[in-house]
């Protein structure tokens, strides 16, 4: 058994707490969105929480780790829901959010210490003529070494894809638990083992991405009168080349509702598209809007919303925001992560929400992967049980609808076609032999007939 106590003893002078309700607290993220998550995870907890402050301080917990056998979990802002920061195996969760630095930006690439915010980031760049190219939902609380370690996809992939595509990951920075525990620098496709891989093949301890020309973005809300119309007009802005935009989602007309700041603004019966436009786009944009049969019915400053507490930014009603809004009143939902096909999408989408429609309210983002333009969806699920869900994944697959599951923990059994092309597991035996980085989340490396040597 992992002795805890002498782990703790030797790292003496580094931020640590073993108080249960902080553990509590340091040992979640939002896996309770899935009913079948929250039946297996809840109840787990670290034995120890440990904040260290900079990279050296994270190779003394490392070191101390593989000395004693004791398992580290990396929490960064836990904004996650599969689960990715729960430690299954107890041990330690390593909080990295004291290393907060932006380091530098130099020809459009930023490079930031793991757990800097990335709404901190992205005012940081802002402020010298940059900005994100990507950023989640929880932009206010994620940190970046999580968003590359957890999540990967989000606002801006309508134009940029996810940071699995070649050029959105610079290079990372990681810690390993070799003997003895090594820092790692690691560039462009050498990165691939550490891209959405929930902290089982290193500590992040710091992040290069390249950034974008910053743009005074407006959020938009458009009501139409059906989803379909809604969901063509939001297919035609993300092929629109000549608007620049960094967002097309669309919501069936039982989600607005649980919006609390848009409600009022959308008619009853009807569907939203929410939209982020640059201001040289707003004349173009309108135009589609007007063709499409839509009515522009609120707009923001994106920029000035998300910096005051009290407003809130459009990109909060969209991805995984979306199950969150409708969670806050009613918990008898969950949702499911789908990508449709390049061809025939609007027919795709609309197949499965006829055939589902009391079950499936839908929500869909254009995005691009591979250079290709489509739709993914993170549609709000009724729960009903786990055998429904199965029979509502297998209707969305018999239209060629492809399915990341959010109900499952590791990288390999909900990953689909968000998984990172790349030699994770031989990487993981290389930094991590003793397999204590988030164990039991690479099923892969768990697995006897795959692990011989």
């Amino acid at each position: 058994m992992p002795d805890v106590t002498a782990f703790a003893a030797a790292l003496d002078g580094i931020e640590q707490s073993a108080d249960p309700a902080l553990l509590r607290q340091k040992s979640r993220d939002f896996y309770w969105y899935s009913p079948i998550l929250k039946a297996q995870l809840d109840g787990k907890r670290a034995d120890l929480w440990l904040r260290p402050k900079d990279e050296g301080e994270v190779l003394r917990i490392l070191a101390a780790a593989r000395a004693q056998g004791v398992p580290v979990t990396v929490r960064g802002g836990a904004t996650g829901n599969y689960g990715q920061c729960v430690p299954l195996a107890g041990g330690a969760v390593l909080d990295t959010t004291a290393m907060t630095a932006p380091i530098a930006l130099e020809d459009g690439v930023l490079e930031a210490e793991a757990g800097a915010r990335m709404i901190d980031l992205d005012l940081w760049a802002r402020e010298r003529g940059w900005e994100l190219r990507l950023w989640p939902s929880t932009k206010r609380t994620a940190t970046i070494a999580g968003f590359v370690a957890g999540g990967g996809a989000g606002v801006g992939g309508i134009v940029h894809g996810t940071m699995r595509e070649r050029g959105n990951l610079n290079g990372v920075r990681v810690a390993t638990l070799q003997d003895p525990p090594a820092l790692l620098d690691l560039s462009g496709d050498e990165a691939a083992p550490v891209n959405r891989t929930y902290g089982t093949t290193g500590v992040i301890t710091r992040v290069r991405i390249p950034l974008a020309p910053a743009q005074a973005w407006r959020d938009m809300a458009v009501t139409f009168p059906d989803f379909p119309a809604a969901a063509r007009c939001a297919l035609a802005l993300a092929f629109a080349d000549g608007i620049p935009k960094k967002m097309a989602a669309v919501f069936d007309d039982r989600l607005p509702p649980f919006f609390r700041g848009l409600a009022d603004a959308v008619p009853a019966g009807h569907a939203l598209l929410l939209a982020m436009i640059a201001p040289a786009g707003l004349v173009g944009f309108r135009d589609l809007v007007r063709e499409h049969g839509g009515t522009i019915v609120a707009d923001q400053d994106t920029v000035a919303a998300e910096r005051d507490p009290d407003e809130t930014p459009f990109y909060e009603y969209c991805w995984n925001h979306t199950t969150l809004q409708v969670l806050k009143r009613d918990r008898g939902v969950t949702y499911l992560q789908c990508r449709f096909p390049f061809e025939d999408t609007l027919r795709a989408v609309e197949a499965v929400r006829e055939k589902f429609r009391e079950e499936v309210w839908m929500h869909t983002e254009c995005v691009r992967f591979g250079g290709r333009t489509t739709m993914t969806a993170l549609p709000v699920i009724r729960w009903t049980d786990e055998a429904r869900l199965a029979a509502i994944v297998a209707g969305f697959e018999a239209e060629g609808i492809g399915i990341a599951n959010p109900h499952v923990f590791t990288i390999e059994g909900g990953s689909g076609y968000r998984r990172v092309p790349g030699d994770q597991l031989g990487f993981k035996r290389r930094v991590d032999p003793l397999g204590l980085f988030n164990p039991g989340k690479m099923a892969s490396f768990d697995a006897p007939e795959t692990d011989a040597a």
